[in-house]
């Protein structure tokens, strides 16, 4: 499939438990998904080597990206309102997703950021897991709310991650987690409400 098919057999109509399964997937060329509602997606395994453009994007369904790799990926603004699983992804380039909605679970165990991420001013309404997750550029949290706690086992975020002004609402799981050389700890966050792990 090309881009231009992928984009167009997601806007069928979504129908509760069913996903279009495009697993495996390389497309070469971009994917534009700017503003469009999708119906849900199995995308694991699959490559983006011309990167993915879903700002402002509605995911009607579950989004599974799962193993996938990225050239680049801008989600900023997305709704999710399903779960949302990016674990094991990697994103080579710039990953945007700031304002960003996740009403599911925002997955993103051992997902890889190799350049800037940007996950300012998102929020997340379900559990959120960065366990084993590697930031390697500049991040930021900036604002960002995290209401069904947050899960960051082994997470490691480069010595200048901006967490200033984030909220975490329930657990807060640190143990592992690392800040540049340093450990993590609960008072890197603008508020954390609940029990923290180390």
């Amino acid at each position: 499939m090309q881009s231009a098919q992928v984009r167009d057999a997601l806007q069928r109509p979504w129908k509760h438990g069913e996903a279009l399964e495009l697993a495996g997937l390389t497309l070469t060329e971009p994917l534009d998904l700017r503003g469009l509602t999708l119906c849900g997606v199995d995308f694991t395994g699959a490559r983006f080597d011309g990167g993915v453009l879903a700002a402002g994007a509605v995911f009607e369904g579950l989004s599974w990206f799962t193993g996938a790799t990225f050239a680049s990926a801008d989600f900023s603004g997305a709704l999710f309102t399903n779960d949302a699983r990016f674990d094991r992804v990697r994103i080579d380039g710039p990953a945007r997703f700031d304002h960003a909605e996740f009403r599911g679970t925002a997955g993103f165990r051992a997902a890889r950021f190799a350049q800037r991420a940007d996950l300012s001013a998102a929020i997340c309404y379900g559990n959120a897991d960065l366990a084993e997750a590697r930031f390697d550029g500049p991040t930021t949290l900036v604002g960002t709310e995290f209401l069904g706690g947050l899960w960051a086992q082994d997470t490691l975020l480069p010595a200048d991650a901006d967490l200033s002004g984030t909220e975490v609402h329930g657990r807060l799981w640190l143990r592992g987690a690392r800040i540049g050389n340093a450990k993590l700890s609960d008072r890197a966050f603008g508020m954390a409400f609940g029990y923290t792990f180390y």
